[in-house]
């Protein structure tokens, strides 16, 4: 009875006009900025956060909230339609997505992408209300040992999964692990191969990258077609999917959806860790895996279901234990102590 109770305290503070209006507001300004490459949910919430410091605390996080799971989903719209990744999240939708749109299904991929973000995280709303604190029990068991176990598996998936040369394949990871040593050893706090250049103390950071691999790459390819070709322009034509693509499609979605759940909790996992193991997973137990990289919807139900469930979930260890698990939930706690409100158990 007791979950009732605040079940229904929540829903009639969410559910006044003010606040409702704030979140479609929220929603409406994560997604626009959200739709441009390369900004993602950390530099939108942190352009917008000054426009909260005025309203009342309810309405702030509500509105915040908002521009986050906005920003979230509008990446996938650029992923689809022209190659390029919103946010880091979205870059495995490029991979399917793209090649959909290119297969004349650009409004099919768009529908699933929507309706799946929408189930994942209605699903991931319902997590937070009834498993909280199991959820949180589990993230914290997860010790050294864990993690380095997680990456590692993530390590050989990527060989496994990979198609073409095992050689290729293993030394692009060994190049993927010495972009990471970059930056300020989180141990000792001295710089790595920083070439005394302030913007190399972060890291490099994954957003770049992606938007060279596959937004410069897809803008040369273009500039080199258009002496040979004409037209070429992705078009929206209907966006009802078929009933294959639903049969795919549904699954798919419900998979990604409970693994992202469960990745969001952890600290460091998120959106992106949830959206890269998600599309192996579905890559992993295909019949066919050749079909994907060249337009399967699978590569798109998944990926965005556990993008968006990642970033609910990601408020449970914020709420309950007060511990961001990525850097949009570092915002949030700012957000939160800026307007009174001090997360976790105290």
């Amino acid at each position: 009875m007791e979950l009732l109770d605040n079940l229904a305290l929540g829903f009639s503070v969410a559910l006044s006009f003010q606040n409702l209006a704030y979140a479609l507001l929220g929603c409406l300004l994560g997604t626009l900025i959200g739709v441009l490459p390369g900004i993602g949910p950390v530099a939108t919430i942190a352009m917008l956060l000054p426009i909260t410091f005025h309203l009342p605390p309810t309405a702030s996080l509500i509105m915040l909230a908002g521009i986050y799971y906005g920003a979230s989903y509008g990446g996938s719209t650029t992923s689809i339609l022209v190659n390029l990744p919103g946010e880091a999240a979205s870059v495995v939708t490029c991979l399917d997505g793209y090649q959909m749109a290119r297969n004349g299904r650009a409004g099919a991929a768009l529908s699933i992408s929507a309706v799946g973000s929408f189930f994942a995280g209605t699903v991931g709303t319902l997590i937070i209300v009834l498993f909280a604190e199991p959820l949180t029990r589990m993230a914290q068991k997860f010790g050294p040992a864990d993690y380095c176990s997680l990456m590692a598996l993530g390590l050989v998936a990527a060989v496994i999964l990979a198609s073409g040369s095992v050689v290729k394949a293993i030394a692009m990871i060994f190049l993927g692990l010495l972009f990471g040593l970059v930056g300020t050893d989180v141990n000792t706090g001295a710089q790595r191969f920083t070439l005394d250049m302030p913007e190399l103390s972060d890291g490099i950071d994954f957003a770049p990258i992606a938007m060279g691999i596959f937004g410069i790459a897809e803008i040369i390819v273009n500039l080199e077609r258009h002496l040979t070709r004409t037209g070429g322009t992705i078009k929206v034509t209907s966006l009802w999917p078929t009933m294959d693509e639903v049969r795919r499609a549904i699954p798919a979605a419900i998979r990604g959806t409970f693994l992202g759940a469960a990745l969001g909790v952890l600290p460091g996992g998120g959106p992106t860790l949830g959206a890269f193991s998600s599309y192996t997973l579905e890559k992993r137990i295909s019949k066919d895996p050749s079909r994907f990289g060249k337009g399967a919807v699978e590569g798109v139900a998944a990926p965005e279901s556990a993008n968006n469930a990642a970033a609910q979930t990601s408020f449970i260890p914020m709420l309950t234990l007060g511990i961001p698990s990525n850097a949009v939930m570092a915002l949030m706690v700012g957000a939160m102590i800026i307007q009174g409100i001090q997360p976790g158990p105290e």
